[in-house]
């Protein structure tokens, strides 16, 4: 997958929040490095679909078929702590309903992805009821453990504990191969 932005901006009534971005982004791993505020979240926003550029030109490109930005949602997968889950949902309602819209990689049951996420006990438990750190890792395997060939995470930390962390590097290392990946 290949995604090019051609001088990407995005504004909110008169400031704006980034100008000018271009560039290529083709499969392997990319940082959007910057200071609080300057953009990084909404850039990841625009590049998923979630917000319309203010100015500039964006392509999908996959299997040298161009995508069309509204059927661009079926490839990328992305997390970030401001994302919503619902919260009435237990994890296996969760992990079905998820399933529904972005197929899991055909070697993943829902049993192998309970046991990835490594919260026991919680299966019956309304999400509602989950601490921020269990919900970041839901958030974080449903992306990461869908079959797309985009990856965004954003903020892929945020509200996980030492221990959550080196969960977390694990679960990017097994799936991130042959993925764009934008963190």
């Amino acid at each position: 997958m290949t995604i090019t932005l051609e001088n990407i901006g995005k504004r909110f009534l008169y400031d704006w929040i980034f100008r000018n971005v271009t560039c290529s982004l083709d499969n392997g791993a990319f940082a959007i490095l910057g200071h609080n505020g300057s953009g990084k979240s909404t850039l990841m926003k625009v590049i998923s679909g979630h917000l319309t550029p203010s100015t500039g030109k964006i392509s999908f490109i996959n299997d040298n078929q161009k995508i069309s930005e509204d059927n661009i949602y079926k490839l990328i997968s992305y997390a970030a702590p401001y994302i919503e889950l619902v919260e009435e949902f237990t994890l296996d309602e969760q992990l079905q309903f998820h399933q529904n819209f972005k197929p899991f990689f055909p070697n993943l049951t829902i049993e192998g992805i309970k046991d990835i996420l490594k919260l026991s006990n919680t299966q019956d438990k309304q999400i509602k009821f989950y601490s921020s750190g269990m919900k970041q890792r839901l958030k974080l395997v449903l992306a990461c453990c869908s079959e797309t060939p985009v990856l965004l995470l954003d903020e892929p930390t945020t509200n996980l504990d030492k221990q959550g962390v080196s969960w977390y590097q694990q679960l990017v290392s097994q799936f991130t191969n042959d993925r764009l990946v934008l963190i």
